[in-house]
């Protein structure tokens, strides 16, 4: 292990100067009160020179309190290090590990620092934690991050503090979110197309939604829907999702910038990592390969190869693909639920059943979305764990981002393919009245209300995030740890003594082991990941999700806090510079997200549409007529044999003609029911959009990247500093050793002179000469 620790040599890091330390010192008695009480032990601007521990370099360190030199969590890491490399009696085991595979070991970790519930409890950092982080009463505080790196290690620290930096940045986020909203709140009473869909005088019959069972509607009766829709669907979505797209790159270099800034305090600015060893079902493996080979072949050394773990891609391809295709199924059997669930409504006789079982279908088909969700995340993160063990990854580390991956394709796609379907394809398989496209010859394609897909996106999108956020991240996170803790406790031998009893006789490692194993941080990331999925991917349809992912993430974060210092057994500290490949994957969804918002943008809001009109078609430069536009017409004399309402009368008159949303041609035009030449303009549009929209975005997001440098120039010039003290630090210590050889060389050769001068008149004492000499040449060299 390659320690880095302090050295005794100290230096002054560089403060800032003029108006930018006024501005800095201001901000800070500002912030004071924000800040948690945890007790500083050494002074901000003065840092000791760090460097890799060894014994040879004994000297350059402060040993004078060698039980404290090393905090717990290193001592903690160097022993479960020692327990790792310690061989086994087995040829191919080695350490903890393979005990611990093997069963020979129920469990091993480092114990707690103390109690934290006791008032009688001697001070201790995991009590300290416990008032100052994981208490919800602090909730408004930033986390005292360093003692969270102190008492769990780098990897989870660092955890924590891009989670505190995320929901910082959520903030401006959410407050712009709100202000778009309440724009679309400000201006609905002025939205014309809205205003004409509800005006009276607008009474426009529309064609049957659904076979048979549905009759004409007048389009007055969408009223609702279409000016709730303009709540999400106004020209500020534009600006906003513009705003996303760059806040994500905000994000992006502002995290890259914080982790230096941590990597530098921390003393990992020269880390690299270390080689793992590999894992005890790797070594297993290749043990039973080995056994498995003629005797003359035992002298090599054996490996796993691509050939041996074919058969286990093989299965991992056709496990992922089929796990991707029953979420396909699921989501395809909510859209037939939909579909006949909205066919028997309007068969009811029940006059308010049949005007809201568009809202009735929307909500039922969005929690039925959920609930598959949530239990299908629990399955495809078994199935995901499960297939990684067949591969036998060589690591620990090649394990977890194998694992990482494979869970977080499989729960994106779970999450998100029901919003994709409601985002870009429902309403747009339907085809007309008259020739409508069927699924099983009997089931009709849904189609979009007349305001568009977004309020059911809208709809879908909340459910689903809402629901998620407070049932899996929340609730689950609070009820299982302490049911399993329940279950192990009753199982125990400890489980017939009364409480009080109990904590008596157990001690600290039994007290542990009642708590939850740590399981590691892959289902808190891949939680987090999941909702800046929802705050950037469509946030053109939902500009309050930054707003509720923050709330959720205030709550988050001292869930977390006390589940990692009540409920989990201390974790064996790791070390890490950065977070890893979950960087990439957060840098990945925020490039999809700009290329799905200008899909939505485009296909999925009616703000191209209006443009259009407004600027090629509106006779006077408005937006009045444009509900007209969009509307095209359909002689009910050719509906299908069998497909026209039940009750052509239902409106008191008989119908001649009928409206449908699409862009057509009339019945009496020479080529009836084509598409017309408007719906080529409006896609064509609709295409450059796209391509613009991506294109400049990207553009802005890059000119962030390259403005903003990754690495604060305060903390590159102490990185130097701490370079060249470091530098001359060795070089004084090796011209400090040259004089050393050369003060001891002109002894020894005043020493042989003499002896040589003497030999000739005493030669009995030519014995004890030079071991006195050597004597006094090594107590000289160990004084110095």
């Amino acid at each position: 292990m390659k320690l880095k620790m302090p050295t005794k040599k100290v230096y002054e890091v560089k403060q800032l100067c003029g108006v930018v330390e006024k501005i800095s010192s201001l901000v800070s008695k500002l912030v004071e009160p924000l800040h948690p009480q945890v007790e500083e032990h050494q002074p901000k601007n003065i840092k000791h020179l760090s460097h890799t521990f060894s014994r040879e370099k004994r000297h350059l360190f402060d040993l004078s309190d060698k039980d404290y030199f090393f905090d717990s969590k290193t001592r903690s890491s160097i022993v479960f290090e020692i327990l790792k490399r310690t061989k086994c009696k087995a040829k191919y085991s080695m350490g903890i590990t393979t005990l611990l595979g093997n069963g020979v070991y129920t469990a091993a970790y480092p114990l707690h620092d103390g109690a934290i519930n006791e008032e009688s409890a001697v001070p201790n950092d995991r009590k300290l934690l416990y008032e100052e982080w994981a208490n919800y009463s602090v909730f408004y505080k930033y986390q005292p991050i360093g003692l969270v790196r102190k008492y769990f290690g780098e990897k989870i620290g660092l955890y924590f503090a891009w989670l505190g930096l995320y929901t910082q940045m959520l903030i401006p986020a959410s407050l712009v979110g709100v202000i778009v909203f309440l724009y679309g709140c400000a201006t609905v009473d002025d939205n014309i197309p809205s205003m004409e869909i509800c005006h009276p005088r607008y009474n426009i019959t529309m064609c049957p939604l659904c076979d048979r069972v549905c009759s004409y509607w007048k389009l007055s009766t969408a009223c609702a829907t279409a000016r709730a829709s303009h709540l999400f669907d106004n020209p500020a979505t534009v600006f906003f999702s513009i705003f996303m797209a760059l806040w994500a790159a905000m994000f992006m270099e502002h995290w890259k910038r914080r982790q230096m800034r941590l990597n530098y305090e921390w003393d990992l600015t020269g880390f690299e990592d270390e080689e793992d060893h590999p894992r005890a079902e790797y070594e297993f493996r290749v043990m039973q390969k080995s056994l498995s080979k003629d005797q003359k072949s035992q002298h090599k050394i054996e490996k796993l190869t691509c050939q041996d773990r074919l058969p286990a891609y093989m299965t991992n391809v056709v496990m992922m693909l089929l796990m991707i295709g029953v979420t396909f199924a699921i989501v395809f059997g909510v859209i037939l639920y939909r579909i006949s669930t909205k066919a028997a409504l309007y068969m009811s006789s029940n006059p308010v059943t049949r005007s809201n079982a568009q809202l009735t279908v929307k909500t039922t088909a969005a929690i039925i979305n959920l609930v598959v969700i949530l239990i299908l995340d629990e399955v495809y993160g078994t199935v995901a764990r499960w297939l990684t063990v067949l591969e036998v990854p060589k690591t620990d580390k090649s394990f977890e981002e194998r694992l990482i991956f494979k869970t977080f394709i499989l729960k994106f796609v779970n999450a998100f393919t029901p919003i994709i379907y409601i985002a870009f394809f429902r309403g747009r398989l339907v085809g007309r009245p008259g020739s409508y496209l069927y699924v099983f010859e009997s089931y009709r394609m849904e189609e979009c209300a007349h305001g568009g897909c977004l309020m059911e996106l809208c709809i879908q999108l909340s459910i689903t995030m809402l629901g998620k956020q407070l049932i899996q991240n929340n609730l689950f996170e609070i009820g299982v740890p302490k049911l399993k803790k329940l279950i192990r406790y009753i199982r125990s031998k400890q489980g017939a003594f009364q409480e009080e009893e109990r904590q008596k006789k157990l001690q600290r490692y039994e007290t542990d082991h009642f708590l939850e194993p740590f399981a590691g941080l892959t289902p808190e990331y891949m939680e987090m990941i999941i909702q800046f999925g929802f705050v950037t991917l469509f946030v053109a349809s939902f500009p309050l999700a930054p707003l509720f992912a923050l709330l959720n993430n205030i709550i988050e974060i001292r869930l977390d806090a006390k589940k990692f210092v009540t409920e989990l057994r201390r974790p064996v500290a790791a070390r890490a510079k950065d977070i890893g490949i979950w960087y990439n994957l957060l840098r990945g969804v925020a490039n999809v997200a700009v290329i799905i918002n200008a899909f939505v943008i485009s296909f999925t809001s009616d703000f191209i549409p209006r443009m259009v009109y407004q600027y090629m078609y509106s006779p006077d430069g408005s937006m009045h007529g444009f509900v007209n536009n969009t509307l095209s017409y359909f002689n009910v004399s050719h509906f299908q044999q069998g497909k026209e309402p039940m009750d052509p009368l239902y409106l008191g008159h008989p119908i001649e003609m009928c409206r449908y949303k699409d862009y057509r041609e009339p019945p009496w035009s020479t080529t009836p029911y084509e598409i017309s030449k408007e719906f080529w303009a409006v896609l064509a549009v609709r295409l450059a959009f796209v391509i613009v929209f991506q294109n400049v975005v990207m553009l802005m997001s890059d000119i962030v990247d390259w403005l903003i440098p990754d690495i604060p120039k305060d903390i590159s010039l102490q990185i130097h500093k701490e370079k060249i003290l470091l530098v001359d630090l060795f070089l004084k210590e090796e011209q400090g050793k040259t004089r050393n050889l050369e003060s001891r060389s002109c002894t020894e050769g005043k020493k042989n002179c003499s002896s040589r001068s003497s030999s000739n008149n005493n030669n009995s004492s030519t014995v004890a000469q030079p071991y006195s000499g050597l004597h006094t040449n090594s107590t000289n060299s160990l004084k110095r």
